[in-house]
């Protein structure tokens, strides 16, 4: 038995333990690719569960923590099929990522703009307001915005192929040299204005 505090009555009574449950234990791994050392996150089926670049890694745990609850990176490695995907999309393969198995937790807005992600093909763009409008949603851009920055799972759920309705970048949570890096990899041509560094 446990003492439980009850804050509007002011009384002190006795009650049983509240289960708490263990964190969610998720495997750590990493991949070498050209634009720096990607975090891969799985969980014990082998599914991944964020992708995230060394560099960001305080941001990743950040997002898997409000996604996930407490959660324990443990050095793990991630499946062979997983790695060799991956590494073949960044050789240039890229209908690859669709062989990666992945889940995702956030709330069913945030599904849902994740969901419509992953089905723009690689090469091709789409703008917050458009994919808000096909999600029905016209005036969600922002909405949008915010769920396509909470995306866990970079490169494979292609939160780069968001772009603004001028053609700028915007933003990219890995920083806008790796999505300015993926875009041309995936084969688009972005204005030269649009291409540099701000300054």
């Amino acid at each position: 038995m446990v003492r439980i505090w009850n804050s509007k009555t002011g009384l002190l009574k006795m009650g049983k333990p509240v289960k708490t449950t263990a964190p969610e234990a998720l495997g750590l791994d990493r991949l070498d690719t050209p634009i720096g050392v990607a975090l891969l996150v799985t969980d014990e089926d082998g599914v991944l569960c964020a992708l995230d670049w060394e560099d960001y890694e305080p941001r990743m745990r950040q997002l898997l923590r409000l996604q996930h609850g407490d959660v324990v990176l443990k050095e793990r490695p991630a499946p062979r099929e997983m790695r060799s995907a991956l590494s073949a999309y960044f050789n240039g393969e890229l209908d690859t990522l669709r062989a990666v198995k992945w889940r995702l937790a956030g709330t069913s807005f945030q599904r849902k703009v994740w969901t419509a992600l992953a089905k723009i093909p690689p090469g091709t763009t789409m703008s917050y307001g458009a994919l808000a409008a096909q999600l029905g949603s016209p005036k969600a851009m922002r909405a949008v915005g915010h769920a396509n920055g909470a995306n866990p799972i970079s490169v494979v759920i292609p939160c780069h192929r968001l772009i603004g309705a001028d053609g700028s970048l915007v933003k990219y949570g890995g920083g806008l040299h790796r999505k300015r890096w993926l875009l041309a990899h995936e084969g688009v041509v972005l204005k030269d204005s649009l291409q540099r560094p701000a300054g």
